[in-house]
């Protein structure tokens, strides 16, 4: 390790520190894992309630965690390039010996395993400092659980603006300077929702790439786990070791030819890029900003040398209904005794209601509605290495906005919000969302680029060419919120 005075000039500026650059840092001996997880539990407790990130830290198992991985750069067999990096855990996966609520507080228990992602992010050497904060069961595209549970996720550019949801405390959590970087979950763009709504780049990944067992092999097949952080090179990294199969999974994504972190940076080539901005699972309008960054990053795409071409959207509207029913019986999978049903918040009393009313045949029918029209959908697109779409239709609203409306209203909000990511869990696609530029007010705005099935490699390439891509004014890795970092 580093003299006491160097050791504290570089503590300081830990948290400012992504990923990678951490693992630099432990490798050179400049700073040690034990130090860093100091450093985060404690600013994760001051701050961590402001933005809504954590339901709980997880104290010990992080020193456990750090002291081991300390010995490992010591003795110079780090477990990945990742070892010793803090990486919390969503509320919705499992952590063996930790408590979970999923968001809810008609849920309760101590886990007994590790889910398949958590256990594959132990492996590498990683450092659980936390459960993340989220909304009951994952369902709502923003983060307001029960107050006894956690405070709502706030986005740290401005804390009266929802962090966005289902991975909305992982997001804040990152955002604010918590955490390096986080592992969130996406069924229906609950990875690129927060992302957008905090400033960070965050990847969906393709069905498949990363293990949903051993119990989370939804119905429909729409939930994936996936990384957030503040690059795509951090992104691409923790990908890295999260991209793990385990016997029995449904399935298999072809291993890629290199590293996902060697892709992060690599030259693109000239891609053939479609794109639309008219919304598909809802008949409102997109913001002018939201448009403008979409314009902006086309254009740039354009100057960079890709063939950049219109494109409808792939998706017909009559996916909705389908997407919808199988959604309202997701929300009816968490266990739960009759007693407690009343203590469900009312979205999701609201879905539960819905799904009890779908058959066995209805609900097969819209699983294979929903394949179909995946299959029509890639094979629309089949043409282009990409598509480029907004990320949101908006930006970020008020925390409490889709709650102050009936639980109808609240769905109708949350689809003219998020209507371009839903339709990716449904095809099975990887999409990454990018920040492009703050908006009037200061918030970030985002575009979501979508590959090919299987190919996150080339999405990270885009997706990196495009931080490069950025105008000059809005220099992101100099761009801080207001919130964590002042």
């Amino acid at each position: 390790m580093a003299a006491s005075g160097e050791v504290q000039e570089v503590v300081r500026s830990v948290h400012e520190l992504g990923a990678l650059d951490l693992a630099a840092e432990y490798a050179s001996g400049s700073l040690s894992p034990v130090e860093v997880v100091d450093i985060y539990l404690e600013r994760s407790s001051e701050l961590g309630d402001g933005v809504g990130a954590f339901v709980r830290l997880t104290e010990d198992l992080a020193h456990r965690q750090a002291r081991a991985s300390e010995a490992r750069w010591r003795d110079g067999e780090p477990l990945s390039p990742l070892d010793g990096v803090p990486v919390p855990i969503k509320d919705l996966n499992f952590v063996a010996g930790e408590r979970a609520q999923l968001g809810s507080v008609a849920f309760d228990m101590v886990a007994e395993q590790d889910d398949n992602v958590v256990l594959a992010l132990k492996d590498a050497g990683t450092i659980c400092t936390g459960a993340t904060n989220t909304p009951e069961f994952g369902l709502p595209c923003y983060t307001e659980p029960d107050p006894s549970i956690a405070a709502p996720a706030r986005s740290p550019w401005d804390v009266s603006r929802s962090a966005g949801g289902s991975s909305g405390g992982a997001a804040a959590a990152v955002a604010a300077g918590l955490a390096p970087i986080a592992q969130g979950s996406d069924g229906g763009g609950s990875i690129r929702i927060p992302a957008s709504c905090c400033g960070l780049v965050g990847l969906k990944t393709s069905r498949g790439r990363v293990s949903n067992g051993p119990l989370r092999d939804a119905v429909g097949d729409l939930p994936v786990n996936g990384p957030l952080g503040r690059s795509v090179a951090d992104v691409a990294a923790l990908l890295d070791v999260m991209a793990r199969a385990f016997p029995g999974d449904p399935y298999a994504a072809p291993a890629p030819a290199t590293t996902f972190a060697s892709a992060a940076g690599s030259d693109p080539g000239r891609r053939r890029i479609g794109r639309y901005a008219r919304p598909v699972i809802s008949d409102g309008a997109v913001d002018g900003e939201c448009l403008a960054a979409w314009e902006e990053a086309s254009a740039a795409l354009t100057r960079a040398g890709h063939m950049i071409e219109d494109i409808d959207p792939p998706f017909p509207i009559e996916a909705v209904a389908w997407f919808e029913t199988v959604w309202s019986v997701l929300a009816c999978l968490t266990p739960i005794a009759p007693e407690r049903e009343g203590d469900l918040q009312p979205l999701t009393r609201w879905l539960r209601e819905r799904g009890r009313k779908v058959g066995g045949v209805e609900l097969a029918q819209a699983i294979s509605m929903m394949r179909l029209l995946a299959r029509l959908a890639q094979s629309a697109t089949a043409g282009y290495d990409a598509v480029l779409t907004p990320a949101l239709a908006m930006p970020p609203p008020e925390v409490g906005w889709f709650t102050e409306v009936d639980p109808a209203d609240n769905f109708d909000r949350q689809k003219g919000f998020t209507p371009f990511t839903a339709p990716y869990n449904v095809t099975g696609q990887p999409a990454i969302v990018v920040p492009w530029s703050l908006g009037s007010t200061g918030l970030p705005i985002s575009v979501q680029l979508v590959g090919r099935m299987y190919d996150e490699s080339s999405l990270l390439s885009l997706g990196s060419q495009l931080e490069v891509l950025r105008p000059a004014s809005n220099l992101w890795r100099e761009l801080r919120p207001a919130y964590g970092w002042s």
